[in-house]
């Protein structure tokens, strides 16, 4: 699965760190700037929350989701900076039908959020939970 971009401004960046993140690196550039990231970079939570965005806006949204068992897996590989464009791509990488519920399953799905020069920010190996289709091909009400 790929999703369409998402370019994060820098406006969005401090807004985020205001309320959910303060630390110096993501709110203030000359503070930043003497920081081991050597300049303004998003919250990894940030930029999580931009994954999350992308997948119920393009898939989640669409589908019969019903949550989340949690996520196994979650790496902030490279900083996300103003101007960054990011891509998301999904990977299906088990299905399990459960087997006390017969009308849900469970999908594991790996996830790489790159940036425009197809760097890696982000990486994420996640659980969601699925209604699943009648015998019949629908999904169940």
């Amino acid at each position: 699965m790929e999703f369409p971009p998402r370019k994060v401004s820098e406006d969005e960046i401090i807004a985020f760190a205001r309320e959910y993140d303060p630390q110096p690196f993501h709110l203030d550039k000359e503070a930043a700037k003497r920081s081991l990231f050597g300049g303004l970079c998003a919250s990894g939570w940030h930029t999580a929350g931009i994954m999350m965005r992308l997948l119920v806006d393009n898939m989640i949204g669409s589908a019969a989701s019903m949550g989340s068992p949690g996520v196994d897996q979650l790496r902030w590989v490279k900083p996300v900076r103003p101007d960054d464009t990011l891509f998301l791509k999904g990977e299906i990488i088990a299905v399990k039908p459960s087997q006390s519920k017969p009308d849900r399953g469970v999908i594991t799905t790996r996830y790489e959020m790159r940036n425009q020069n197809g760097e890696i920010v982000l990486t994420m190996q996640a659980k969601g939970m699925y209604r699943r289709r009648s015998a019949g091909g629908t999904a169940p009400a």
